[in-house]
């Protein structure tokens, strides 16, 4: 059954789900200054966005595969080195900082078939853009794109500030030997 804005349900409920995941990182953002999974919004964005990808499998206009299928596949395998960058030896003193680039990139991400999707199915009677190469999603990729280095610097720098600011303060507890 084709619904009056072409979504299938289940194109329904992926939207639904994706758009809450995002309102939910946006909060989390605000709210801690990073996606952190140890935070209940940071699991909340986590397994909204989970399920976004994986509902977003069965869903193909063209019969295959297409690249916002792809993306998924990406922050599927994002999400869980973001989650545990922090326990992988590999990092080492650069996880914390690890984590915040995996996680902010699944952000990123999800973003691009927000912004393909919107622009070229609204409005209804006479979308904005007439395709993913149209200018308009271009450019509204072009500028996501330098929000996405803008606020990852951001919280690198906000991150490095706080482990120094750490490192510098003095222990307070008293030993006693």
């Amino acid at each position: 059954m084709i619904t009056p804005n072409h979504l299938s349900i289940l194109g329904i409920i992926h939207t639904a789900i994706s758009v809450i995941a995002l309102l939910v990182a946006f909060y989390a953002l605000y709210r801690s200054g990073k996606l952190d999974p140890a935070t209940g919004p940071g699991k909340w964005y986590i397994l909204l966005t989970v399920v976004t990808c994986v509902t977003g499998f069965p869903i193909m206009k063209t019969g295959h595969f297409t690249p916002g299928h792809y993306v998924a596949i990406i922050v599927l395998v994002l999400i869980p080195l973001g989650v545990y960058a922090r326990q992988l030896r590999i990092f080492g003193k650069l996880a914390d900082y690890m984590q915040v680039i995996f996680l902010s990139t699944t952000l990123f991400l999800s973003l691009i078939p927000a912004i393909v999707e919107t622009l070229t199915r609204l409005p209804i009677s006479r979308p904005i853009a007439d395709g993913p190469n149209a200018p308009i999603i271009q450019n509204g990729l072009t500028v996501l794109f330098v929000l996405f280095l803008a606020g990852v610097t951001y919280q690198l720098v906000k991150l490095k500030k706080r482990k120094k600011s750490a490192a510098a303060a003095p222990d307070s507890t008293i030993k006693f030997s």
